[in-house]
């Protein structure tokens, strides 16, 4: 099926009723606060899943699922990934791992917000952007960084104007253009080498 941005899948609250493993698509996980546009505290591209609580026995969505990145995934109801788990326990294991991979980022943002720069939070954030959209321009605006990072819209032009002047991003129009990938990553803060590591050992 097609998922089209920005379309919201899920409330927090909101009965899961199906599990989906986006293919070109990506997801974000967003926390939500009384008054608040709400801060992302995940992402789901192609290297996972979205209604993983079902594994878990969970049915209803702890977060707001936000497709930020048009595309496709595959589309199982819970009651068929219910039978699925029964009969697959690799399955469930890899869900599990999953699981766990997402917690410990969860568990890292925390700090990440209260100790690393700007600059370094956009940098992560941009790169594990292209790692879900397989794409080096991304259809961003400074606004939509803005709520996912929390930080106030200036606060993302400062940054990203600081990015482009070292001549790793270009962006115009609301697209955002990766140029210097190796440059980006030593730019982001440690959190995105630390993610992409539990995600190595727990998954691949």
């Amino acid at each position: 099926m097609e998922l089209t941005a920005p379309q919201v899948l899920y409330e927090p609250g909101d009965a899961i009723l199906h599990i989906h493993f986006p293919t070109s698509a990506f997801v974000s996980l967003v926390s939500t606060a009384d008054g608040h546009d709400g801060l992302q505290t995940g992402m789901v591209g192609n290297e996972g899943a979205l209604g993983y609580e079902l594994s878990l026995g969970v049915q209803r969505s702890p977060l707001r699922t936000l497709v930020q990145g048009s595309g496709l995934a595959w589309r199982l109801t819970a009651q068929a990934l219910e039978q699925e788990l029964l009969e697959s326990a690799h399955l469930k294991r890899v869900l599990h791992r999953y699981v766990c991979a997402l917690l410990t980022e969860f568990g890292r943002l925390g700090l990440c917000h209260q100790f690393h720069q700007i600059e370094e939070r956009l940098a992560r954030w941009l790169l594990t952007t292209q790692d879900c959209a397989h794409s080096a321009h991304l259809a961003l605006t400074h606004e939509v960084l803005g709520r996912m990072l929390g930080v106030r819209r200036v606060g993302i032009t400062n940054a990203a104007t600081a990015l482009h002047a070292r001549h790793l991003i270009d962006y115009r129009r609301g697209v955002i253009t990766i140029t210097d990938r190796l440059g980006l990553e030593n730019a982001a803060c440690d959190c995105y080498r630390a993610n992409r590591r539990s995600y190595a050992e727990l998954i691949c």
